[in-house]
């Protein structure tokens, strides 16, 4: 059928096995020959950073061409076939995870115009890395990233997720900064440290065979608190035949069923909301249920309402000690309904374990407690908001397994695990760290 709307083509010379293209139209026609031309020679061109690659593809489709105006920091160049590679120079995001296993380093920090780092036993450490540039920034991103973790983090400026290596899982934390895109990664050991493993107070055993109520782990970021409920939940799975269910933002320590049945669940992937995860799990018959963190009124409510109900829970706070997260939780509520938690808490409490983590002599660290045990005098206390006889009582209570963080550090410093220095420095009440230390106390 004849083309009238064209005028038409001479026909090609004899000796012509292909035609000449025809020159491009204009409009929508014309983008279609340029993305043509684009894919027949993809080593020519420069192509725009797609927000991920999928690393289940063994070749991923050529991204669009670049936006008129798009910064030049999304620019990388890629070697055809291999996706995107640090620049020369540079190392791999796994090569930096592995020396980091390697030498006992507990987190990598790495930033755009920044040299990585890594945290050595509580302090950062700078290495001999050169300065990171945006295109070796976001070959770690797809690294450890899939399209869309990518494609959340460049909306919402934010990103926690988590992945894993045959040696360790890594918790992952990716944030935008003044110098450019940065991201945190913290080594969680595959391997779960016991309870003597980790040489934890024998108080700790005892809490874990509670049928109900609430447990308690707080602390300051980069406690321990994780190691330290993971250690306990390993027990209870080894000993005990419960239903446990955890919800977490992300997972951090994989547990394997043992005696007990464990479901792991994380925000995001397993569940779309962490307070609704929470509800839901009232009705999936558990014995035990490990809150990641306790971050909200809704959430303290549904987990004393468990813990009421005949569920054990246990979940984090960010606190310094342990009648500093009484006082914690009762601040979410208002004045007048503060009476009425008071008693829910005094009822429900099993334990508070407030952690600390300080610098041995060896080089290594000692984690350091203040424990609360809810006694019956200790409830009476709280029903009455007298915080400063719980401290007291705490001071006295060796029998029950109480102890302050003072004490504490003080059984470090007599077993020479500790300097004296390091007791005073990491003392909530210095003051009276220095009269334990002359003996006055």
């Amino acid at each position: 059928m004849t083309d009238l709307t064209r005028p038409p083509i001479a026909p090609p010379p004899p000796q012509a096995q292909i035609p000449p293209p025809p020159p491009p139209p204009k409009g929508t026609a014309a983008r279609d020959v340029a993305t043509s031309a684009t894919q027949r020679a993809p080593s020519q061109t420069l192509q725009q950073a797609p927000a991920g690659i999928n690393r289940n593809s063994a070749a991923p489709p050529p991204p669009p061409p670049p936006k008129a105006g798009a910064a030049a920091a999304t620019m990388v160049s890629r070697v055809p076939n291999r996706g995107p590679v640090p620049s020369p120079g540079q190392p791999t995001l796994a090569s930096l995870v592995t020396e980091a296993h390697k030498k006992g380093f507990s987190d990598i920090h790495v930033g755009v115009g920044e040299i990585p780092r890594f945290r050595n036993r509580g302090e950062m450490e700078l290495t001999d890395y050169p300065l990171t540039d945006e295109a070796t920034f976001m070959s770690w991103l797809r690294e450890v990233l899939t399209d869309e973790e990518i494609r959340r983090f460049q909306d919402n400026l934010e990103f926690d997720g988590a992945t894993q290596y045959d040696f360790a899982r890594v918790r992952i934390n990716v944030f935008d900064s003044l110098t450019g895109s940065a991201m945190v990664m913290r080594l969680i050991p595959l391997k779960i440290l016991t309870l003597e493993d980790l040489r934890l107070p024998a108080v700790l055993r005892d809490i874990c065979h509670y049928h109900k109520g609430l447990i308690l782990v707080t602390g300051p970021t980069g406690s321990g608190k994780s190691t330290t409920m993971a250690a306990m939940v390993d027990y209870i799975n080894k000993e005990m035949p419960k239903h446990i269910i955890t919800i977490e933002d992300p997972i951090e320590f994989v547990h394997k069923s043992r005696k007990s049945l464990i479901k792991q669940r994380e925000v995001g992937i397993h569940t779309l909301q962490f307070d609704k995860a929470l509800k839901a799990s009232l009705r999936e018959d558990p014995d035990l249920i490990l809150v990641g963190e306790m971050r909200d009124k809704e959430t303290v409510n549904t987990a004393l309402k468990a813990a009421q109900t005949g569920h054990l829970v246990m979940g984090t706070l960010h606190t310094n000690s342990a009648v500093k997260t009484i006082e914690r939780i009762l601040n979410l509520y208002n004045a007048d309904e503060q009476h009425a938690m008071r008693i829910a808490i005094a009822e429900s409490l099993v334990a508070v374990i407030a952690q600390g983590l300080c610098r041995t002599t060896d080089g290594k660290r000692a984690a350091f407690h203040d424990i609360l045990v809810n006694t019956e005098t200790v409830k009476d206390y709280i029903r009455q908001g007298k915080n400063d006889e719980i401290v007291e009582l705490m001071s006295e209570g060796d029998f029950d397994g109480m102890i302050t963080m003072n004490k504490a550090l003080l059984q470090l410093y007599q077993e020479g695990r500790i300097t004296e220095e390091t007791a005073l420095e990491m003392s909530p009440t210095p003051n009276e760290m220095a009269q334990f230390l002359r003996g006055r106390l």
